[in-house]
């Protein structure tokens, strides 16, 4: 039997824009004629894969299937929510719909992750899938490449799972990686008749109400609409809260492969960094008395640039009133000024310069400093930098 991708696909990407009211969803952001939905349906052509299924809600309909279109997906099912519920009520109403088998094993994936390596990946899902059971649950973790508050994490005991953290500080990020615990990426991997098992045992007023939602949903058009009155009364809860914390069976594949939910413009400014070949235009070099940079991408209401510093290369004391910025350095030690504050950064560290704030890049050392930037606001052209200082006389 072929596995059936389900792809979640409802996140609402309020991370990357915090402040903005109207906020692009992640998942359909455009990165540079590619988009993550994109990248995760080219993932489930593969021949282990069954149709895929996408879990989504109205608002995003139209994108979803103008992304089937544009990949050439004809046979898929569209599960539509008509509230937020969370992962939990999200996972179990796709498995409950009536064309899958009771020992299908269905692969749960987020519409909004990076993965590479994807043989490798896929690998695994065909190695494991004759260990599903009507009961267990396979998660998916990947070696962690550095410390990081923005993952949950888990640990193991001979590959079954002992204990969930989740998005713990650095400092205790570090001594869970001392104890080889994974990142959890968010994946799950399980049989149907198990997901009906888990929830009518730990969740069943969840099970209770998305059982109705799917039975009374309408079916146009390879779209069930579940049926609100129904969905609306399932408890919002995650399926980490909602069964994963709850269950005692629970195994772990782990994966040494790059992996990331570009959850953050510091891993977006990381992935286009390593990328940066490909976006490399010269025509989008520009020089400047203190070094030069490159316009990598110039995306709907963001910028991607490489700053070059050169030794000695000090750029004006500035403000900007329609952009904030967030900076990874990839090279040097580049000392900063944020406001009142004075400090030096070195290779890997990030940093956030907000709207308003006077800042500036200085490079007291012999070697070049390399900073990726992003430009995050509405106005990303040269003329929104008010200028202080400057030793090059651009002070008017």
């Amino acid at each position: 039997m072929k596995i059936r991708p389900v792809i979640l696909c409802g996140g609402a990407g309020t991370r990357l824009w915090p402040k903005a009211k109207k906020h692009q969803a992640k998942q359909f952001i455009d990165f540079g004629n590619w988009t993550l939905l994109g990248k995760t349906l080219e993932r489930v052509k593969a021949s282990i894969f069954d149709a895929p299924i996408i879990s989504t809600n109205a608002k995003y309909l139209r994108q979803v299937k103008l992304h089937l279109k544009k990949h050439k997906i004809r046979k898929f099912k569209i599960v539509l929510e008509p509230a937020k519920r969370n992962t939990a009520p999200a996972i179990l109403s796709t498995a409950l719909i009536k064309d899958i088998p009771n020992e299908q094993p269905l692969m749960f994936l987020a519409a909004d992750h990076l993965i590479e390596k994807v043989s490798l990946f896929n690998k695994a899902i065909k190695k494991n899938q004759n260990k599903l059971t009507h009961n267990n649950i396979f998660i998916f973790g990947i070696k962690p490449t550095m410390p990081s508050s923005e993952f949950g994490y888990f640990l193991t005991r001979n590959n079954k799972v002992t204990r969930f953290v989740e998005k713990p500080k650095e400092a205790r990020a570090k001594q869970i990686i001392s104890k080889k615990g994974y990142w959890n990426s968010g994946m799950f991997y399980l049989r149907k008749d198990s997901i009906i098992n888990n929830f009518k045992k730990y969740q069943p007023n969840i099970y209770r109400n998305c059982n109705k939602a799917v039975k009374k949903a309408k079916y146009k058009s390879n779209v069930y609409y579940l049926n609100k009155q129904a969905f609306t009364k399932a408890t919002a809860k995650s399926f980490d809260y909602a069964i994963l914390e709850k269950t005692k069976d629970i195994n772990a594949i782990k994966l040494d492969i790059p992996w990331s939910d570009l959850g953050s413009w510091k891993e977006i400014c990381k992935m286009y960094g390593r990328n940066k070949r490909h976006y490399f235009k010269k025509k989008n070099v520009f020089h400047r008395p203190w070094g030069s940079y490159v316009n990598l991408f110039n995306g709907k209401e963001f910028l991607i640039k490489e700053l070059y510093v050169k030794p000695k290369g000090i750029l004006s004391l500035q403000k900007h009133h329609h952009r904030a910025e967030h900076w990874v350095v990839t090279q040097g030690k580049p000392k900063i000024t944020l406001n009142k504050k004075h400090f030096t950064m070195k290779p890997d560290e990030t940093i956030f310069i907000p709207l308003g704030a006077i800042h500036r890049i200085e490079n007291p050392y012999k070697k070049p400093v390399k900073i990726i930037e992003a430009q995050v606001g509405s106005i990303l052209k040269e003329t929104d930098i008010v200028r202080f200082q400057d030793v090059y006389g651009r002070v008017k």
